[in-house]
């Protein structure tokens, strides 16, 4: 991949196969969503144990765009802090729950406020939707040489979000957290997921775009040798990404269209 100073265009992406979206923080406002319940989360854990604060910049350096065990497990290595994976794992008897202090717990403890969030409604971002639609009319027009589109996540509340913001029928393939898990795919910034995604289609990382908000997505599309990767600043900042490897960076996909 060769970074360049252009803005980028529908037509960059057009020269693909398929393009692959992350999902929070790229089509839906969900990131945000995401960023209280962690915040939420963890300003509790780590004040129960005296240990240092939870800060904004902890979700960009450690949570954003990873699995969310992987994310839990990054950010208590950066307090030196140890737990055991699971229930099984602490050598208790039950079903995990989200009063266990296991990373088990405190991701089930964070998708419990993450999913309350969601419970007010998700509309997309409006630039996301304009470049959906754009894409859906040329493949309309042009069908020999349409674009397939796919999401890939690391969150297993993907279908659900979908569904909310109403664009579910955009997207005939789709990689979450869940299907990760199910296919022991390495979480971001490792490239299997997004590989998986465009094997889907039947198609190699060559053949397809990653658009990502996220350091470790960019990373992901670098290492997986993606034909074209682009970042979205939504707020971990253009410099960032185009470091991680993204080939050009927007502040909302609307400016494609």
């Amino acid at each position: 991949m060769t970074q360049s100073a252009d803005t980028p265009t529908l037509q960059d992406l057009l020269k693909f196969k398929v393009v692959l979206f992350d999902l929070d923080g790229v089509l839906t406002p969900t990131a945000t969503l995401h960023q209280q319940a962690w915040a939420t989360m963890f300003q509790a854990f780590l004040a129960e144990r005296g240990e240092r604060a939870y800060t904004d910049q902890d979700y960009f350096d450690y949570l954003d765009g990873r699995r969310r065990d992987e994310a839990i497990q990054a950010l208590l290595e950066s307090r030196g802090i140890s737990l055991p994976y699971d229930r099984a794992d602490a050598g208790l008897d039950g079903d995990d729950n989200p009063t266990d202090n296991t990373i088990t717990g405190l991701g089930l403890r964070k998708n419990r406020d993450f999913l309350d969030l969601l419970k007010r409604g998700m509309d997309p971002y409006p630039g996301s939707l304009q470049l959906l639609h754009a894409m859906k009319d040329h493949n309309e027009s042009h069908s020999s040489d349409a674009v397939q589109m796919g999401v890939v996540s690391s969150s297993k509340n993907t279908p659900r979000v979908l569904e909310s913001a109403g664009l579910t029928d955009y997207f005939p393939h789709v990689v979450d957290g869940t299907i990760a898990e199910e296919k022991k795919l390495k979480g971001k910034p490792a490239p299997d997921t997004y590989v998986y995604g465009a094997e889907l289609f039947g198609l190699t990382p060559a053949d397809a775009v990653v658009v990502e908000d996220a350091t470790s997505g960019v990373a992901a599309g670098c290492a997986g040798e993606f034909g074209y990767v682009l970042g979205v600043n939504r707020g971990a900042g253009k410099d960032a990404l185009l470091k991680a490897g993204a080939d050009a960076v927007v502040d909302d996909l609307g400016e494609l269209v």
